[in-house]
């Protein structure tokens, strides 16, 4: 208590910062009830019951959760702020391939800003899209659009509404970045995943009993002890691998000037085991989406054939998440699943993490790392410990991704609140709040305080 009080009354200038913040993510979650005004909500939420119950709808789901939305969300911010997450994704890829975009970023401050205004252009352009898309599906698909409203007008505005709603998403995520605290983005998504605990936890209270053990589909007081102490020791695992580091020990070139010798020190190069972040998990549940879609369109397309209805059907079904993917042949899915997320740890690692322009680096400022020469050989060991700890980094995405599916089938509760137990939800949550743990300690160290992290 007596940290809070001189986090928020002794500096001023950080409790201008958490103001600032939680403002903008109380703008941000109001927007999320102005709904569009074609659509009529109550048949909307009649349809995202129904979907949410299908495990097209939880695949969905999954993804809409990457950029701090929910799936069938029609309202200004529907589209959440998944096309910015998307464009500089695109971007960070085209940079390490096209020499250009390469050139644009170590131009410095100039490059980024350049890369930043492409960035939001082409949010602009993914907006547009998805939002049309979306649109058209609910006109043509969806009993949701009120009939007075089904026309090209009122189609063209509800685009425009969602993608300026989206652009504006980026307006705060940037304030929040520049008059707040905590990267904005990122914590635009804590709270879109946040705000889903209450109902979950709310449908795990409703289906639970006093007794001991489960009765009638309720839950006992032995199985909500269970799901608590799993619910912390993944959140244990999940802080101690982000913050794990592999420390290449360094020693800086000695230097005499005069009668004084400089330099000679020993310090240390960290490397983080989970370099990847939660980037593998994303792009392994966008890609395992599209079997699924693509399979179980040519199931309904394949109605007059049979057999091949069977077999699209069967192999769509291996690809669908939920609770069969620790039952029969849903094994498959998730072995698909973790050799995607180690594929897409080494990848988003290459792309990263660059051992020649480290050691080049380490070069520069006259720094060596003992019995390796600078140079090539220092580049050579610093990709071979990368890809060992790499190793390890993707073992623990695996198991922190196939968390919520085996809780799903063995103690049998709604996918929403397994969710909130592994994944990918609650790795961005702990990485969130670490980050912003580790910038509010540097306002208080700064100004002598003793940070939220400390000892004394």
């Amino acid at each position: 208590m007596q940290k809070l009080y001189t986090i928020l009354f002794k500096v001023p200038e950080l409790q201008r910062k958490i103001l600032m913040t939680a403002m903008f993510l109380a703008i941000y979650r109001i927007g999320f009830y102005i709904p569009l005004p074609i659509v009529d909500q109550a048949k909307l939420r009649t349809w995202q019951e129904g979907l949410n119950s299908t495990a097209g709808g939880r695949i969905f789901g999954t993804v809409a959760m990457f950029g701090g939305t929910q799936i069938g969300m029609s309202t200004i911010f529907g589209l959440g702020i998944m096309p910015y997450i998307s464009a500089s994704i695109i971007f960070q890829l085209l940079g390490s391939v096209v020499p250009s975009l390469e050139a644009m970023m170590k131009e410095g401050e100039s490059g980024r800003k350049k890369i930043n205004e492409y960035t939001r252009y082409a949010t602009v352009l993914l907006c547009a899209g998805q939002s049309a898309m979306w649109v058209n599906y609910m006109m043509s698909s969806m009993d949701v659009v009120l009939p007075q409203y089904r026309s090209l007008w009122y189609g063209i505005i509800s685009v425009l509404i969602m993608t300026a709603g989206t652009i504006f998403l980026m307006w705060i995520g940037e304030q929040i970045d520049e008059y707040g605290i905590g990267n904005g983005i990122s914590l635009l998504i804590m709270a879109g995943i946040l705000a889903k605990m209450p109902q979950a936890l709310w449908s795990l209270v409703k289906d639970a009993t006093p007794k001991l053990t489960d009765e009638n589909g309720k839950f006992g007081v032995v199985t909500l002890a269970l799901l608590a102490a799993l619910f912390v020791a993944v959140v244990v695992g999940v802080i101690a691998i982000t913050e794990s580091q592999r420390r290449i020990p360094t020693q800086s070139a000695k230097h005499v000037r005069g009668r004084r010798v400089y330099g000679g020190t020993r310090q240390y190069l960290p490397l983080k085991v989970n370099q990847a972040g939660v980037m593998p998990i994303i792009f392994a549940s966008s890609l395992l989406m599209f079997p699924y879609i693509i399979l179980k369109g040519l199931s309904s397309m394949t109605v007059g054939w049979r057999s091949s209805t069977g077999f699209t059907r069967f192999v769509a079904s291996v690809f669908q998440n939920g609770e069969s993917a620790f039952q029969s042949h849903g094994y498959v899915y998730t072995l698909f699943y973790i050799i995607m997320i180690y594929f897409f740890c080494y990848f988003w690692t290459a792309i990263t993490f660059n051992p020649k322009d480290m050691s080049e680096n380490l070069k520069d400022y006259g720094s060596f790392i003992p019995g390796y020469r600078p140079g090539r050989r220092t580049a050579d060991y610093l990709e071979k410990v990368m890809m060992r700890i790499t190793f390890v980094g993707a073992a623990f995405l695996s198991l922190v991704a196939v968390i919520p599916s085996i809780v799903q089938s063995q103690f049998h509760v709604e996918f929403a609140v397994a969710s909130f137990l592994g994944g990918t939800g609650l790795l961005i949550v702990v990485s969130v709040c670490l980050d912003l743990v580790q910038k509010i300690d540097s306002h208080l160290i700064m100004r002598n305080y003793s940070g939220l992290m400390s000892k004394r």
